[in-house]
């Protein structure tokens, strides 16, 4: 039996190799099993094949074996796709419908497996199982010409991995940086990831290559994002960290919690690094300290930051930055949201 993880099935799409006839999604990842059903469809169907979806979970799969087993009039293949719920857990390979033996073509798991190991299939089959892992009659039943797609969840060394594949479809390139700027803010929510990508890909055209600016700058249509305002500061982009601080404090955010939750912290990670680079430490030091590894996108930000901004004024900043907690904290400051501008613009400018 073909066994593919999600990831490794859609290279195998990507390379354009040949396919199996019969698919059986299954796995914990709930996102991959879709993704990967939708990768399917749009593979068989570019050639003119009809496509039927059904859906099972008390019930029998009458509808689906019949459409298994008859030519369609109209097309000359096509492509049925069941998903068996989360909800069919617990019941007989036989179904819940029968006490008897088998009725024939209306009978279960057990009909549906001997079906899909017939070589002289009417249509090629997808299913995809709601859980785990798929029943094992339906497992030896794909022995002879099929594939199970085991949708895992991803490691982290993977994710990488995962953007290239949701961007090839796309027809869009990834630089490194972009990579990296991705799989910082999505992690493990692939779903968040592919998002990212489908909005990115609307305005461009096939083939083109994404920066990393393509991907992180959050537009005027949307509120700022967590640690976006962070993430702009340390990358030195002070027309976007004042819009970003100007859209969150007009959207409602306070103050008190973008210091103490955006700047401060950042402006205390470049502090370190730009101490440490000062005494000669290398980069890998640097990340080891602040607690990330070498390869770290946000370390690697920090460090750019600190080299950027240079000692002597990260340290300023800093001081000022906890002269502005305390002031707003004993009500000694009124035009808060003016102070905190005031202070960012003096730390970016050339």
């Amino acid at each position: 039996m073909a066994v593919e993880t999600a990831l490794s099935f859609l290279r195998i799409l990507e390379q354009g190799r040949a396919i199996p006839g019969v698919f059986v999604i299954s796995g914990p990842q709930a996102f991959m099993r879709e993704y990967v059903l939708d990768a399917i469809r749009l593979k068989l169907t570019r050639d003119g094949r009809s496509y039927r979806a059904f859906q099972v979970g008390t019930g029998d799969f009458s509808a689906v074996l019949n459409e298994i087993r008859e030519r369609d009039l109209f097309a000359p293949k096509k492509v049925v796709a069941c998903r068996v719920l989360r909800s069919r857990r617990g019941q007989g390979d036989d179904g819940d419908a029968e006490s008897g033996p088998r009725s024939g073509a209306a009978a279960g798991e057990s009909a549906l497996a001997e079906a899909i190991g017939r070589k002289d299939l009417a249509a090629e089959v997808v299913l995809i199982y709601d859980r785990d892992s798929a029943p094992a009659k339906i497992r030896r039943a794909v022995e002879r010409a099929g594939v199970l797609i085991n949708c895992l969840r991803p490691f982290d060394n993977q994710l990488a991995q995962y953007a290239q594949a949701f961007a090839h479809p796309l027809g869009l390139k990834l630089t490194a940086e972009a990579t990296d700027a991705l799989v910082s803010r999505c992690a493990s929510d692939l779903g968040a990831m592919a998002n990212a990508l489908s909005k990115a890909a609307l305005h461009r055209e096939k083939g083109e290559r994404l920066n990393a600016s393509d991907l992180l700058d959050p537009g005027a249509s949307r509120a700022p994002e967590l640690f976006d305002l962070a993430e702009s500061l340390a990358r030195g982009q002070t027309a976007l960290t004042i819009a970003l601080l100007d859209r969150a404090l007009g959207l409602g955010r306070d103050v008190f919690e973008i210091l103490a939750v955006e700047v401060i912290p950042v402006i205390r990670r470049m502090l370190l690094a730009a101490a440490m680079l000062e005494k000669g430490n290398g980069a890998s030091d640097v990340a080891a300290e602040l607690g990330f590894s070498p390869t770290s996108g946000l370390a690697t930000r920090t460090i750019e930051g600190a080299r950027r901004f240079g000692l002597e004024r990260l340290r300023r900043a800093h001081q000022r930055v906890r002269d502005l907690d305390a002031g707003f904290k004993m009500g000694l400051l009124k035009e808060r949201e003016a102070a905190l501008s005031q202070v960012l613009v003096e730390l970016m400018a050339r």
